[in-house]
Protein backbone atom coordinates (compact mmCIF):
# COMPACT_ATOMS: atom_id res chain seq x y z
CA UNK A 1 0.00 0.00 0.00
CA UNK A 2 1.52 3.52 -1.05
CA UNK A 3 -0.03 7.08 0.44
CA UNK A 4 1.41 9.82 -1.51
CA UNK A 5 0.89 13.45 -0.52
CA UNK A 6 0.51 16.90 -2.31
CA UNK A 7 -0.71 20.34 -1.07
CA UNK A 8 -1.94 23.21 -2.98
CA UNK A 9 -3.19 26.62 -1.62
CA UNK A 10 -6.25 28.91 -2.38
CA UNK A 11 -7.10 32.57 -1.52
CA UNK A 12 -6.44 34.81 1.30
CA UNK A 13 -9.20 35.26 3.72
CA UNK A 14 -8.59 35.89 7.32
CA UNK A 15 -10.78 34.54 10.44
CA UNK A 16 -13.13 37.15 12.12
CA UNK A 17 -11.51 35.15 15.57
CA UNK A 18 -8.04 35.53 14.48
CA UNK A 19 -8.86 39.22 13.75
CA UNK A 20 -10.67 40.11 17.10
CA UNK A 21 -7.73 38.44 19.61
CA UNK A 22 -5.26 39.90 17.37
CA UNK A 23 -7.00 43.20 17.52
CA UNK A 24 -7.72 42.76 21.17
CA UNK A 25 -3.78 42.32 21.80
CA UNK A 26 -2.65 44.77 19.83
CA UNK A 27 -4.55 47.45 21.42
CA UNK A 28 -3.63 46.39 24.89
CA UNK A 29 -0.11 46.20 24.11
CA UNK A 30 -0.30 49.73 22.14
CA UNK A 31 -2.09 51.17 25.45
CA UNK A 32 1.45 50.15 27.25
CA UNK A 33 3.81 51.37 24.69
CA UNK A 34 1.78 54.71 24.67
CA UNK A 35 2.18 55.33 28.59
CA UNK A 36 5.57 53.92 28.72
CA UNK A 37 6.59 56.28 26.03
CA UNK A 38 5.02 59.19 27.55
CA UNK A 39 6.31 58.21 30.59
CA UNK A 40 9.54 58.41 29.96
CA UNK A 41 9.19 61.75 28.21
CA UNK A 42 7.99 63.14 31.17
CA UNK A 43 11.25 61.79 33.46
CA UNK A 44 13.21 63.29 30.67
CA UNK A 45 11.58 66.39 31.18
CA UNK A 46 11.66 66.36 35.11
CA UNK A 47 15.29 64.56 35.22
CA UNK A 48 13.59 61.89 37.21
CA UNK A 49 13.75 58.20 36.74
CA UNK A 50 13.79 57.29 33.06
CA UNK A 51 12.07 53.79 31.66
CA UNK A 52 14.98 51.54 30.09
CA UNK A 53 15.16 51.85 26.98
CA UNK A 54 15.43 47.86 26.63
CA UNK A 55 12.09 48.18 28.34
CA UNK A 56 10.80 50.37 25.60
CA UNK A 57 12.04 47.78 23.11
CA UNK A 58 10.87 44.73 24.63
CA UNK A 59 6.92 46.11 24.57
CA UNK A 60 7.63 46.93 20.58
CA UNK A 61 8.95 43.96 20.12
CA UNK A 62 5.88 42.39 21.67
CA UNK A 63 3.43 44.40 19.41
CA UNK A 64 3.60 48.07 20.56
CA UNK A 65 6.35 49.30 17.78
CA UNK A 66 3.30 51.27 15.85
CA UNK A 67 1.77 52.74 18.58
CA UNK A 68 5.13 53.51 20.24
CA UNK A 69 6.65 55.25 17.18
CA UNK A 70 3.66 57.36 16.26
CA UNK A 71 3.71 58.50 20.18
CA UNK A 72 7.44 59.14 20.09
CA UNK A 73 6.73 61.51 17.10
CA UNK A 74 3.58 63.14 18.56
CA UNK A 75 5.66 64.42 22.05
CA UNK A 76 9.17 64.61 19.74
CA UNK A 77 11.16 61.93 22.19
CA UNK A 78 14.08 60.24 20.80
CA UNK A 79 13.56 61.46 17.57
CA UNK A 80 16.83 61.49 17.62
CA UNK A 81 18.04 58.75 18.13
CA UNK A 82 18.11 55.83 14.85
CA UNK A 83 17.27 52.62 17.12
CA UNK A 84 14.07 53.93 17.51
CA UNK A 85 13.61 55.68 14.45
CA UNK A 86 15.30 53.49 12.23
CA UNK A 87 14.56 50.22 14.70
CA UNK A 88 11.00 50.83 15.34
CA UNK A 89 9.35 51.21 11.62
CA UNK A 90 11.93 48.03 10.83
CA UNK A 91 10.22 46.08 13.49
CA UNK A 92 6.55 47.15 12.28
CA UNK A 93 7.70 45.37 9.34
CA UNK A 94 8.70 42.10 10.50
CA UNK A 95 5.55 42.24 12.57
CA UNK A 96 3.20 42.38 9.62
CA UNK A 97 5.31 39.69 7.73
CA UNK A 98 5.34 37.33 10.65
CA UNK A 99 1.26 37.68 11.38
CA UNK A 100 0.80 37.52 7.57
CA UNK A 101 2.44 34.04 7.64
CA UNK A 102 1.70 33.13 11.69
CA UNK A 103 -2.05 33.43 11.47
CA UNK A 104 -2.40 33.13 7.67
CA UNK A 105 -5.81 31.19 7.32
CA UNK A 106 -6.49 30.87 3.42
CA UNK A 107 -7.57 27.46 2.44
CA UNK A 108 -5.14 24.40 2.09
CA UNK A 109 -5.85 22.11 -0.92
CA UNK A 110 -4.00 18.75 0.39
CA UNK A 111 -4.31 15.79 -1.91
CA UNK A 112 -3.70 12.11 -1.05
CA UNK A 113 -3.49 8.85 -3.46
CA UNK A 114 -3.44 5.85 -1.72
CA UNK A 115 -3.05 2.65 -4.06
CA UNK A 116 -6.08 -0.20 -3.83
CA UNK A 117 -5.89 -3.69 -5.41
CA UNK A 118 -9.85 -3.54 -4.91
CA UNK A 119 -10.27 -1.16 -7.80
CA UNK A 120 -9.23 -0.98 -11.21
CA UNK A 121 -9.78 2.88 -12.36
CA UNK A 122 -9.45 5.83 -10.32
CA UNK A 123 -12.34 6.91 -7.66
CA UNK A 124 -11.64 10.84 -5.98
CA UNK A 125 -12.94 11.64 -3.19
CA UNK A 126 -13.44 15.38 -1.26
CA UNK A 127 -13.32 15.51 1.98
CA UNK A 128 -15.21 18.37 4.09
CA UNK A 129 -14.86 18.13 7.75
CA UNK A 130 -15.33 20.76 10.45
CA UNK A 131 -16.94 23.75 8.55
CA UNK A 132 -18.71 24.95 11.40
CA UNK A 133 -20.80 27.05 9.50
CA UNK A 134 -17.78 29.59 8.56
CA UNK A 135 -17.77 31.73 5.77
CA UNK A 136 -16.31 30.51 2.99
CA UNK A 137 -16.86 33.73 0.32
CA UNK A 138 -20.15 34.89 -1.37
CA UNK A 139 -22.13 31.79 -1.71
CA UNK A 140 -19.46 29.50 0.08
CA UNK A 141 -17.71 29.96 -2.80
CA UNK A 142 -14.01 30.31 -2.00
CA UNK A 143 -14.59 26.53 -0.92
CA UNK A 144 -17.54 25.46 -3.29
CA UNK A 145 -14.74 26.40 -6.79
CA UNK A 146 -11.99 24.39 -5.02
CA UNK A 147 -14.37 21.66 -5.15
CA UNK A 148 -15.83 22.50 -8.83
CA UNK A 149 -12.02 22.36 -9.95
CA UNK A 150 -11.37 19.68 -8.72
CA UNK A 151 -14.88 17.55 -10.25
CA UNK A 152 -14.73 14.72 -7.40
CA UNK A 153 -16.39 11.61 -7.42
CA UNK A 154 -18.36 11.90 -4.67
CA UNK A 155 -18.08 14.21 -1.31
CA UNK A 156 -17.84 13.17 2.09
CA UNK A 157 -18.81 15.49 4.57
CA UNK A 158 -16.92 13.85 7.60
CA UNK A 159 -18.83 15.61 10.96
CA UNK A 160 -19.51 19.66 12.52
CA UNK A 161 -20.41 21.08 9.23
CA UNK A 162 -22.72 22.78 11.13
CA UNK A 163 -22.27 24.79 14.58
CA UNK A 164 -24.20 24.87 17.79
CA UNK A 165 -23.29 28.40 18.08
CA UNK A 166 -23.20 30.04 14.81
CA UNK A 167 -26.28 29.76 12.56
CA UNK A 168 -26.68 27.49 9.82
CA UNK A 169 -26.81 29.58 6.60
CA UNK A 170 -23.02 29.06 5.36
CA UNK A 171 -23.43 25.75 6.25
CA UNK A 172 -26.67 25.23 4.11
CA UNK A 173 -25.48 27.07 1.62
CA UNK A 174 -22.74 25.21 0.87
CA UNK A 175 -24.91 21.71 1.06
CA UNK A 176 -27.00 23.06 -1.24
CA UNK A 177 -24.10 24.17 -3.71
CA UNK A 178 -22.23 20.77 -3.38
CA UNK A 179 -25.07 18.04 -3.40
CA UNK A 180 -26.53 19.05 -6.23
CA UNK A 181 -23.58 18.15 -8.46
CA UNK A 182 -22.12 15.11 -6.62
CA UNK A 183 -23.06 12.03 -4.02
CA UNK A 184 -22.94 13.55 -0.64
CA UNK A 185 -21.89 11.34 2.25
CA UNK A 186 -22.28 12.70 5.74
CA UNK A 187 -22.03 11.25 9.45
CA UNK A 188 -22.68 13.97 12.13
CA UNK A 189 -19.93 15.60 14.51
CA UNK A 190 -20.48 16.35 18.10
CA UNK A 191 -21.44 20.66 17.41
CA UNK A 192 -24.06 18.92 15.70
CA UNK A 193 -25.17 17.23 18.81
CA UNK A 194 -24.44 20.03 21.02
CA UNK A 195 -26.69 22.18 19.34
CA UNK A 196 -29.43 20.26 20.47
CA UNK A 197 -30.42 19.97 17.03
CA UNK A 198 -28.71 16.66 15.22
CA UNK A 199 -31.86 15.35 14.01
CA UNK A 200 -33.26 18.34 11.90
CA UNK A 201 -29.35 18.75 10.57
CA UNK A 202 -29.79 15.54 9.03
CA UNK A 203 -33.42 15.85 7.72
CA UNK A 204 -32.30 18.94 5.88
CA UNK A 205 -29.09 16.90 4.36
CA UNK A 206 -31.83 14.22 3.55
CA UNK A 207 -34.01 16.56 1.94
CA UNK A 208 -30.63 17.65 -0.65
CA UNK A 209 -30.21 14.07 -1.28
CA UNK A 210 -27.03 13.98 1.31
CA UNK A 211 -27.13 10.29 2.17
CA UNK A 212 -26.63 10.12 5.94
CA UNK A 213 -24.52 7.25 7.90
CA UNK A 214 -25.73 6.43 11.24
CA UNK A 215 -23.61 2.72 11.17
CA UNK A 216 -25.09 2.20 7.76
CA UNK A 217 -23.29 1.47 4.73
CA UNK A 218 -23.78 2.76 1.03
CA UNK A 219 -22.33 1.59 -2.30
CA UNK A 220 -21.04 4.21 -5.27
CA UNK A 221 -20.96 3.22 -8.48
CA UNK A 222 -18.32 4.97 -10.24
CA UNK A 223 -17.35 4.47 -14.16
CA UNK A 224 -17.95 0.76 -13.26
CA UNK A 225 -16.44 0.74 -10.57
CA UNK A 226 -17.90 0.12 -6.89
CA UNK A 227 -16.90 1.12 -3.56
CA UNK A 228 -18.47 1.04 -0.36
CA UNK A 229 -18.89 4.18 1.82
CA UNK A 230 -19.82 3.58 5.29
CA UNK A 231 -20.54 5.87 8.75
CA UNK A 232 -20.88 6.24 11.95
CA UNK A 233 -21.89 8.99 13.98
CA UNK A 234 -20.25 10.52 16.39
CA UNK A 235 -20.15 9.35 19.98
CA UNK A 236 -21.95 11.92 21.22
CA UNK A 237 -25.55 10.41 20.16
CA UNK A 238 -25.02 8.09 23.59
CA UNK A 239 -25.28 11.51 25.53
CA UNK A 240 -28.26 13.36 23.63
CA UNK A 241 -31.57 12.65 22.82
CA UNK A 242 -31.49 11.75 18.89
CA UNK A 243 -33.14 9.71 16.66
CA UNK A 244 -29.43 7.49 16.48
CA UNK A 245 -28.58 4.62 18.19
CA UNK A 246 -26.11 4.05 20.23
CA UNK A 247 -22.26 4.28 19.17
CA UNK A 248 -21.80 0.94 20.23
CA UNK A 249 -24.57 -0.52 18.41
CA UNK A 250 -23.65 1.37 15.14
CA UNK A 251 -20.17 -0.48 15.27
CA UNK A 252 -21.97 -3.66 15.34
CA UNK A 253 -24.16 -2.52 12.85
CA UNK A 254 -21.05 -1.60 10.64
CA UNK A 255 -19.41 -4.78 10.98
CA UNK A 256 -22.53 -6.93 9.40
CA UNK A 257 -22.57 -4.48 6.31
CA UNK A 258 -18.67 -3.91 5.71
CA UNK A 259 -18.13 -6.73 2.84
CA UNK A 260 -13.92 -6.85 3.01
CA UNK A 261 -14.20 -7.66 -0.91
CA UNK A 262 -15.15 -4.58 -1.98
CA UNK A 263 -12.99 -1.28 -0.84
CA UNK A 264 -14.73 0.30 1.98
CA UNK A 265 -14.34 3.79 3.07
CA UNK A 266 -15.37 4.10 6.63
CA UNK A 267 -16.40 8.12 7.84
CA UNK A 268 -16.02 8.90 11.58
CA UNK A 269 -15.82 12.25 12.97
CA UNK A 270 -13.23 11.23 15.81
CA UNK A 271 -9.84 10.36 14.66
CA UNK A 272 -9.27 9.28 18.72
CA UNK A 273 -11.35 6.74 18.61
CA UNK A 274 -9.44 4.85 15.31
CA UNK A 275 -8.79 1.71 17.41
CA UNK A 276 -12.49 0.61 17.89
CA UNK A 277 -12.73 0.89 14.09
CA UNK A 278 -9.84 -1.21 13.45
CA UNK A 279 -11.63 -4.52 14.12
CA UNK A 280 -14.50 -3.54 11.07
CA UNK A 281 -10.80 -3.67 8.40
CA UNK A 282 -12.05 -0.87 6.38
CA UNK A 283 -9.35 -0.09 3.92
CA UNK A 284 -9.88 3.95 4.50
CA UNK A 285 -10.94 5.93 7.72
CA UNK A 286 -11.57 9.41 7.43
CA UNK A 287 -11.66 12.06 9.82
CA UNK A 288 -11.35 15.74 11.15
CA UNK A 289 -12.20 17.19 14.74
CA UNK A 290 -8.62 17.91 16.11
CA UNK A 291 -8.70 20.98 13.93
CA UNK A 292 -4.41 20.28 12.98
CA UNK A 293 -3.88 20.84 17.22
CA UNK A 294 -4.66 24.28 16.31
CA UNK A 295 -0.96 25.69 16.96
CA UNK A 296 1.39 23.72 14.82
CA UNK A 297 4.74 24.05 13.80
CA UNK A 298 5.59 22.66 10.55
CA UNK A 299 8.26 19.84 10.71
CA UNK A 300 8.74 20.17 14.44
CA UNK A 301 5.30 19.93 15.86
CA UNK A 302 3.52 18.99 12.92
CA UNK A 303 0.32 17.23 14.86
CA UNK A 304 -0.19 20.69 16.98
CA UNK A 305 -0.19 21.52 20.15
CA UNK A 306 -3.78 20.61 21.93
CA UNK A 307 -6.90 19.00 20.21
CA UNK A 308 -10.00 17.85 21.48
CA UNK A 309 -10.42 14.25 23.58
CA UNK A 310 -6.78 14.09 22.66
CA UNK A 311 -5.21 17.13 25.05
CA UNK A 312 -1.59 18.32 24.43
CA UNK A 313 0.51 16.85 21.99
CA UNK A 314 -2.24 15.09 20.07
CA UNK A 315 -1.40 11.74 18.10
CA UNK A 316 -3.80 12.48 14.95
CA UNK A 317 -4.81 15.76 13.58
CA UNK A 318 -3.11 15.95 10.59
CA UNK A 319 -2.31 13.66 7.89
CA UNK A 320 -1.86 9.85 6.78
CA UNK A 321 -1.69 7.50 9.69
CA UNK A 322 -1.56 3.68 8.79
CA UNK A 323 -2.32 1.07 10.74
CA UNK A 324 -1.68 -2.60 9.07
CA UNK A 325 -4.29 -3.03 5.69
CA UNK A 326 -6.20 0.37 6.88
CA UNK A 327 -5.36 4.03 6.21
CA UNK A 328 -6.18 6.51 8.33
CA UNK A 329 -6.68 10.30 6.73
CA UNK A 330 -7.51 13.24 9.36
CA UNK A 331 -8.26 16.57 7.99
CA UNK A 332 -7.40 19.53 9.75
CA UNK A 333 -10.80 20.99 8.83
CA UNK A 334 -12.16 24.51 8.02
CA UNK A 335 -12.73 26.08 10.79
CA UNK A 336 -11.68 29.64 10.96
CA UNK A 337 -14.52 32.24 13.28
CA UNK A 338 -15.97 29.66 15.20
CA UNK A 339 -12.32 28.80 16.97
CA UNK A 340 -12.33 30.41 20.24
CA UNK A 341 -8.43 30.74 19.81
CA UNK A 342 -6.93 31.79 16.32
CA UNK A 343 -5.52 28.82 14.09
CA UNK A 344 -1.44 29.48 14.09
CA UNK A 345 1.01 28.01 11.16
CA UNK A 346 -2.61 25.74 10.33
CA UNK A 347 -4.48 26.44 7.60
CA UNK A 348 -8.45 25.44 7.42
CA UNK A 349 -7.68 22.31 5.16
CA UNK A 350 -9.98 20.51 2.27
CA UNK A 351 -8.53 17.26 1.14
CA UNK A 352 -8.78 15.25 -1.44
CA UNK A 353 -8.12 11.72 -1.81
CA UNK A 354 -7.44 9.42 -5.22
CA UNK A 355 -7.80 6.20 -4.64
CA UNK A 356 -6.43 4.05 -7.95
Amino acid sequence: MEIRRGLCYHGCNSTLGAVKTISAYLIFISLIAIVLTVRDKNAARRGARRVRERTLLAVSALGGSGAMLLTMLAVRHKTRHAKFMAGLPLMILAQVLICLLVFNNSLAVSHYSVETGKINGEIVLAVVTDLHSCDYGDGQSELLDVIYSEAPDAVLLCGDIFDDELPPHNATTFIRGVSNKYPCFYVSGNHEFWSGEADEFKELLTSYGVAVLEGTTETLDVRGERINISGIDDPDTDRYASRSVPFAEQIRLLSLSIDSGIYTVLLSHRPERVRELLPLKPDLIVSGHAHGGQWRLPYLLENGLLSPNQGFFPKYTNGAYTFGDTVLIVSRGLARESTAVPRVLNRPEIVFITLE
